[in-house]
């Protein structure tokens, strides 16, 4: 509470910090410039302070126990009192390894672990005390990687302060135990039981390895330790883990943070929840992880083993393994615009299959339809949270639909009462819509991750796909690019498909302005202009219109969507001036169901791509209509549909993209310009395209002038080089 943390702040040292603040009533001179003569002894003059702190947290620290009955110590041990070997760490995965350690010491393992919670000033005095006097080898883990160093942070000062403490008088140890240093962890990599066990195992070996890492398969220097995928602690009586797959910014995200709430203030469970962010922009996988039980929750990793999996986007069905961590005979919601009935010939025959042999209970909701009903567009997340409850069973169904409207009328009270009750009348009818599904047969082909398109370069096949299929995890070292260089052009072999409506062309309007496709954040709107000839094989139906212009006679025009790649923004329709004469809601562009068009927009597309380019001396540059018929080298990034900066960088590629080289400064043009799996700076046919390379935004503007002064030398000695050649 408040109250609590307030009670260990004292008045007096508040006030103390205060008069030490400058000030003109007695002024004084911080951050002199200080010479030789003196510096040294003015650092030494602040030991004592630092030589304080440990007391002063464990003093502290002993205050909040009594206050809240959480005890918190500057050194923790747990495990056997006798055991012989140990892990020390810090930080988040100090949950995972303490029921590794609980596992292994039910079988009759002699393990422990030293959880550390200050590091500097490092406790040495402390964890030499709670080591048992039994332990003979010392396993410490760090969550950081210093090349070149002899270890990390944490290891070092372990192995200081038990040599130190073994060259005195009176040495803790008959024998120094052995210490190893280990790295784990590292961008948020899943620490998990199966790796912990297995450093465990390490430090019975006659001769550990002196250095290891574990989570990742290192088949370049090999020093990673296996992964022992079939040990699981076991989960306590009760304990209810859960799984949501949904897309940023649909309200899965949001959801669940409710149902933590309310399940955390409403009943006596303990609740947990871990959010899995694509590092993508707004219409990328978010995965949602929840534990409920009656114990507390120490798994500091996700969930493996998910009693109920939901699916908020159907989509996702075959581009996702959403199944993969589903428990034999779990329950899954799907959000799906089939009724209880079909969905199940529209489901991947790789999803059909797993939820046979995994014995799974099959719901299903048209949760957009209903939301659509409501008046609440897309936002399915206060339609797919009372199917949770019903189908988990952690709250009587009526409990928890009042629940969720309390936290609703909470949440958006300050927008009217009208988006209220728009909330409330979707949570009202989403159970009415709920429908179990029969299991049937596996009646198709299809995968639970899209196929790889065909003539794609080997980096692609090899890192990229995986990548894109969720097995980075699996990748070795061997397969990552030792100096982070990456190749261009891969965001075209993603195919997201997360839209709902596209856009959809309608030639008989279309006034040849551009503008749809100069607007377009994702360049998933193009026009291209081509002799006559060009479409005489064009398949059925493929729309062109005749390119109004006296430089280019017997030219035809086509505006085409992408439809796997655009996100529905609807920025080209709303910037569209061609209207209809008879209906001027009718546009040029128009937005529809993308199902009723995806599988025709496919064929279009690729023939539209097999179009030649139009000679770039052929047309001017400097007008809307000119620049969009030049070859966008920006191309389907993972920004926010409807973007404001990224068309103005796809111009910028269009324009000048073929001898441009970007300084990035890190921020959204991090993100949506090179995250992985896929980058969007692309290549034209000759191979050419923007260079990218990404800085702090602190130092951006050394960064660009470093490579402006680099290119411009780089000219000057090849003006230089010319001139010697002269005759």
């Amino acid at each position: 509470e408040t109250d609590d943390i307030r009670a260990l702040i004292r008045d007096e040292d508040v006030l103390a910090f205060r008069r030490r603040g400058l000030t003109p009533d007695a002024p004084v001179v911080r951050g002199t410039a200080q010479n030789p003569d003196v510096f040294f002894q003015a650092r030494e003059a602040s030991n004592p302070y630092h030589l304080a702190v440990p007391g002063i947290v464990e003093e502290v620290m002993a205050e909040l126990a009594v206050r809240t009955g959480r005890v918190y110590n500057l050194v923790d041990y747990h495990g056997a009192p006798d055991a012989d070997r140990v892990i020390v760490v810090m930080g988040s995965a100090a949950g995972a390894i303490e029921e590794t350690v609980d596992a292994l010491v039910a079988a009759g393992e002699r393990v422990g672990m030293i959880r550390i919670r200050l590091f500097q000033p490092f406790p040495a005095a402390q964890i030499l005390a709670a080591l048992p006097g039994t332990v003979q080898a010392i396993a410490v883990l760090d969550r950081t990687k210093e090349p070149g160093a002899v270890g990390e942070p944490l290891y070092l000062e372990v192995v200081a302060a038990l040599a130190e403490a073994m060259d005195t008088d009176k040495p803790p140890f008959a024998a120094a135990p052995r210490v190893i240093g280990g790295r784990y962890g590292l961008s948020s990599k899943e620490m998990t039981p199966s790796m912990i066990k297995p450093i465990f195992e390490e430090l019975s070996a006659p001769r550990p390895r002196r250095h290891f890492t574990v989570g990742i398969y290192d088949d370049v220097t090999h020093l990673s330790l296996p992964i022992d995928t079939e040990f699981r602690r076991p989960r306590p009586a009760g304990e209810v883990q859960a799984m949501f797959f949904g897309l940023g910014s649909d309200g899965t995200v949001g959801a669940n943070k409710a149902s933590i709430k309310i399940i955390g203030e409403s009943t006596d469970l303990f609740a947990q929840g871990y959010f899995v962010y694509d590092s993508k922009k707004s219409g990328s996988v978010t995965v949602s992880h929840l534990r409920f039980g009656p114990e507390p929750i120490r798994s500091t990793y996700l969930v493996e083993d998910a009693d109920f999996v939901a699916c908020h986007q159907f989509g996702l069905l075959g581009k996702t393994k959403i199944l993969e961590h589903a428990k034999h005979g779990a329950t899954f919601l799907l959000n799906a615009p089939y009724g209880p009935n079909e969905v199940w010939d529209h489901l991947p025959g790789g999803v059909q299959q797993i939820l046979l042999d995994k014995e799974i209970d099959l719901w299903v909701i048209d949760a957009l339809a209903v939301a659509d009903e409501a008046g609440m567009g897309s936002r399915i997340n206060t339609v797919m949270q009372p199917c949770f409850f019903q189908l988990a069973g952690i709250l009587p169904p009526d409990e928890a639909i009042t629940k969720i409207k309390g936290f609703v009328e909470e949440t958006y009270a300050k927008r009217g009462d009208a988006v209220v009750q728009r909330n409330f009348a979707a949570i009202d009818r989403s159970l009415e819509h709920l429908a179990h599904v029969p299991a049937g047969g596996v009646t198709n082909d299809r995968g639970t991750t899209p196929p790889m398109l065909a003539d794609v370069p080997d980096f692609v096949t090899r890192v990229t796909a995986r990548l894109m299929a969720g097995d980075g995890d699996q990748l070795p070292v061997s397969a990552l690019p030792a100096d982070g260089s990456f190749p261009s052009g891969t965001t075209k072999y993603e195919k997201r498909a997360i839209a709902q409506l596209i856009p959809i062309w309608d030639e008989s309007i279309c006034i040849d302005c551009g503008k749809c496709a100069m607007v377009c954040p994702h360049a998933t709107i193009r026009m291209k202009v081509f002799p006559t000839s060009a479409v005489e094989a064009a398949p059925a139906g493929f729309l062109h219109r005749e390119f109004r212009s006296r430089d280019l006679p017997d030219h035809r025009l086509t505006i085409q969507v992408a439809p796997d790649d655009c996100t529905g923004c609807g920025v080209c329709v709303d910037v569209c001036p061609a209207k209809s004469k008879t209906d001027t809601s009718h546009k040029a562009i128009n937005m529809e169901p993308v199902a009723d068009h995806r599988d025709v927009e496919r064929v279009r597309w690729d023939y539209f791509q097999s179009i030649p380019l139009l000679d770039r001396s052929l047309i001017a540059h400097d007008t809307v209509k000119g620049s969009q018929v030049l070859e966008p080298l920006f191309e389907f990034s993972g920004a926010c549909g409807g973007c404001g900066e990224t068309p103005y960088l796809r111009l910028v590629s269009q324009l000048f993209g073929d001898r441009m080289i970007v300084a990035n400064a890190t921020g959204c043009s991090s993100i949506y310009g090179a995250n992985l799996p896929t980058t969007p700076w692309t290549v034209n046919t000759a191979g050419r395209g923007p260079a990218w390379a990404n800085s702090l935004f602190e130092d951006n503007a050394e960064f660009g002038l470093g490579m402006r002064l680099a290119l411009d030398a780089q000219t000057d000695h090849a003006r230089r080089l010319v001139e010697r050649l002269a005759p």
